[in-house]
């Protein structure tokens, strides 16, 4: 059995050799294919001695786009199960469309949203979230208060209780996180930052988001890694 402390995720995440991968990696300072911490991109101008604390949040899982929020697993389930379930899973669900990315505010954080009709890629990770849910351990009360402390909806109160995440469903938006939480001039300026550098360094756009990685993360003070991946049919 996997150890109770560690959490697991189903997440997205590009080919670890595509330039999309190393951008991402690049801009949070981490990438969770090989667990090396990176340096200051050299294209934060202004930023350049905050950078680290702006990308301090989503450096903690690595470079992603959710489908099954963080869990830890339930009793009888072990990783190797998870991963066995996830390749049976993914050779009779296809990969599903895209029209490629753009940076772009989603609150006060930034990302990269993709562009277009994304029903296809909600209905994918409505899927996941569902089919998955027996693996998962139900919340803990301290990380439901912590869910709480946020302001949420009925609703997403509901989705939290029955899925330990509330952004799931028509709650949820697919997207690529790239920073923290930022206040509106840093966010204007990391903004503009980040569209540049994405248009000369994020490679060509995808098609197809056509893979389900599986991300660990081995304490609560650890940094998720890919520990397993399975193409989507």
């Amino acid at each position: 059995m996997s150890d109770a402390n560690s959490r697991y995720a189903l997440y997205y995440a590009p080919e670890s050799h595509s330039e999309l991968w190393k951008f991402g990696s690049d801009v949070i300072g981490y990438d969770a294919a090989n667990g090396q911490h990176g340096s200051v991109p050299s294209f934060c101008g202004m930023l350049s001695d905050r950078w680290n604390e702006l990308v301090s949040e989503p450096r903690k899982y690595g470079f992603h786009a959710t489908l099954k929020a963080p869990f830890h697993l339930a009793r009888g389930i072990d990783e190797a199960a998870l991963m066995v379930a996830i390749e049976r899973f993914a050779a009779t669900t296809r990969a599903a469309p895209i029209d490629g990315f753009e940076v772009a505010s989603i609150g006060p954080f930034i990302a990269l949203r993709p562009k277009g009709d994304a029903s296809a890629l909600n209905a994918l990770a409505s899927a996941i979230v569902r089919h998955f849910e027996p693996f998962r351990a139900p919340l803990s009360a301290d990380d439901r208060a912590r869910r709480l402390k946020s302001p949420l909806t009925e609703r997403q109160i509901d989705y939290l209780d029955r899925f330990g995440y509330p952004y799931v469903h028509d709650e949820f938006r697919f997207h690529m996180t790239l920073t923290g939480p930022l206040h509106s001039d840093d966010r204007d300026a990391a903004l503009e930052i980040l569209k540049v550098a994405y248009q000369e360094q994020g490679g060509r756009n995808p098609s197809l988001v056509d893979r389900i990685c599986l991300f660990k993360q081995e304490t609560p003070s650890s940094r998720f890694r890919i520990i397993g991946s399975a193409a989507l049919g």
